[in-house]
């Protein structure tokens, strides 16, 4: 199919815009809501417009599988493969996951998760998603001279804990998070934090602490 123009653009939409449109309803009212109509009226755009970009349905939901698996799955592994020249900053790296939502958008991961409570096969992706997730980040530890199995507990435990944060709905203001980064750091790795390590860290996300690290 040949990319629309201009004015195609302004009566069909975009294959992202569509996307984009469906995941605003899965996180607002869970899949159930993803629906054509529902998407095209979001849109101000005609029912016919969506086939321009899918098949079905069920050609969208599994975009929506795609892109979550792309930007979750993805994002984690990339900031486990960073570089870091020790394991406290390769920990501080994942943790960045959990801080930007261009990394990792816990909203979507709780939607996937929900929807998997409806799908045999979602259900089957968060599985595979959370074995790769959980490989990526025992090979980390592995990296920094872990043994395996210490490795791979200390990357269950990591991630555990995170997903219990998303599952639980848990909202934390930056400042108390941020006062808790190290020694989650400690726990998880068994190091103390280095302060500039610390420092840079709270660079990249805007937080300033009272009094300095």
């Amino acid at each position: 199919m040949q990319p629309a123009d201009n004015r195609d653009t302004k009566w069909k939409g975009s294959r992202d815009a569509w996307l984009d449109a469906a995941f605003e309803l899965l996180l607002e009212s869970g899949v159930d809501s993803v629906k054509i109509l529902p998407l095209a009226k979001r849109l101000n755009l005609s029912r016919t417009s969506f086939y321009w970009f899918f098949k079905d349905r069920e050609a969208l939901l599994d975009a929506l599988i795609e892109r979550w698996r792309e930007k979750n799955t993805r994002g984690l592994v990339q900031q486990t493969e960073a570089y870091a020249e020790s394991i406290v900053e390769a920990i501080l790296n994942v943790f960045d996951c959990w801080l930007n939502p261009e990394l990792f958008d816990s909203q979507l991961e709780f939607a996937m998760r929900s929807w998997a409570l409806q799908s045999d096969e979602v259900s089957r992706e968060i599985d595979a998603a959370d074995e790769t997730r959980i490989e990526a980040l025992t090979r980390m530890f592995v990296s920094h001279g872990y043994d395996t199995l210490a490795a791979n507990v200390r990357a269950r435990t990591i991630y555990l804990t995170q997903i219990g944060y998303i599952s639980m709905k848990t909202q934390e203001a930056l400042e108390v998070r941020m006062r808790r980064i190290p020694a989650y750091v400690e726990i998880f790795t068994g190091q103390t934090p280095p302060p500039h390590e610390l420092r840079r860290f709270h660079a990249r996300h805007g937080y300033e602490p009272e009094g300095g690290v």
